[in-house]
């Protein structure tokens, strides 16, 4: 079975914006098992660990644009990821200004 692709301007509409306490993302590098490190949009880059039901289902590579909750205790600089988009969803949230051009 192989992973799911954005075939025409329909699926786009399934598109995920983030909630309260959530953030967009880059990710900058990959650390190996469920462990990324990641750009936020607060300028902070944050140890982001991919949860068990997005890492069967989605492969999160370098530079891909990702949601990412912050976790409220603890360590502040590590969150959970949520959400991974496509390239054209990337393009479309650029375009609709919820990122900016140069994330």
């Amino acid at each position: 079975m192989g992973k799911r692709q954005v075939k025409n301007e329909s699926a786009l509409k399934e598109i995920r914006l983030p909630e309260e306490g959530e953030m967009f993302g880059r990710v900058i590098k990959m650390m190996g098992g469920e462990n990324v490190m990641v750009k936020c949009g607060d300028h902070i880059a944050r140890r982001g660990r991919i949860r068990g039901k997005l890492k069967r289902r989605v492969w999160i590579r370098d530079n891909d644009v990702v949601i990412i909750a912050p976790w409220e205790f603890g360590t502040e600089g590590r969150g959970d990821i949520l959400w991974r988009y496509t390239l054209p969803q990337v393009e479309w949230l650029k375009q609709s200004k919820h990122i900016p051009l140069d994330f």
